[in-house]
């Protein structure tokens, strides 16, 4: 079991890399390299999804229920809606990666959860970010379209392998297809709401299996932080994104990747 402090510095990585086109894995990993720190365990896991999922909703609380109300109306007159589109670019864009990880979450986990690929993954979508912030240039979409969100969905896939990021293939591939940076990030991070929940909800189910005991007020405290960490990001991401573009973050995980490499031939 890890420390306290441990604890509460993962969960600042977490909630920090989490919705950053950086990668929480290829963070999370090298504590345990440099440090021979032990796994963060199940429990924590789930503690820090909690944290990272009700960041994410408490955020895009007014959007949400604006997309909510306008699906009901929706419903109602039989017609789709601009609320409605929404959430159905959403639905599209969330059930590839349904459908992936459900056939080959275990081969993941199996063989692509160690450093080479992490490394390798860093750095060869740091490179694609490059081109979707030269793309971002010129796109300047508000919207992303049905077919666009089969396609962001498709990319999302990718995001199985550690090391890829999910916000930072999404929006590698929104900006791709003509849509705006804050367009982009904005339907980046709503459709992380379905895909953190997925994966928090299998994580408890696993944990209820667990017969160890659960120290709920650490794991309080790490959902916490990462919440905190992860709601500041979003804010300062979607403010900030449009000025400062993606090439900051690209330059990050280049270098980011040849740490990696360095400690994998260490």
């Amino acid at each position: 079991m890890i420390e306290p402090w441990q604890a509460a510095l993962l969960a600042l990585v977490q909630g920090l890399t989490e919705f950053l086109p950086i990668s929480s894995s290829a963070h999370l990993v090298i504590p345990g390299l440099v440090f021979g720190w032990p796994d963060q365990g199940l429990a924590f896991d789930v503690a820090v999804h909690v944290g990272t999922l009700a960041a994410v909703l408490f955020y895009f609380r007014r959007d949400l229920a604006e997309l909510a109300v306008g699906t009901g109306s929706a419903l109602v007159q039989r017609r789709l809606t601009v609320p409605a589109r929404e959430v159905l670019a959403l639905a599209l864009g969330t059930l590839p990666v349904v459908l992936a990880g459900f056939l080959a979450g275990d081969f993941v986990e199996a063989r692509l959860r160690n450093l080479p690929v992490i490394a390798s993954t860093t750095l060869l979508f740091g490179l694609l970010l490059v081109a979707a912030h030269r793309a971002s240039r010129r796109a300047g979409g508000t919207t992303v379209t049905l077919v666009a969100a089969v396609a962001i969905g498709l990319a999302q896939v990718l995001a199985l392998v550690p090391g890829t990021s999910r916000s930072g293939i999404t929006m590698t591939a929104a900006m791709l297809l003509g849509v705006g940076r804050t367009a982009a990030a904005r339907f980046s991070f709503l459709l992380s709401i379905p895909v953190i929940a997925g994966a928090g909800l299998l994580k408890v189910a696993q944990l209820a299996s667990a017969p160890a005991a659960v120290p709920w007020l650490p794991l309080a405290l790490a959902a916490l932080l990462a919440g905190l960490c992860a709601y500041s990001c979003i804010a300062l991401f979607l403010r900030w994104v449009d000025r400062i573009g993606l090439l900051p973050f690209a330059a990050y995980r280049v270098c980011l990747s040849l740490v990696l490499y360095a400690l994998w031939l260490a």
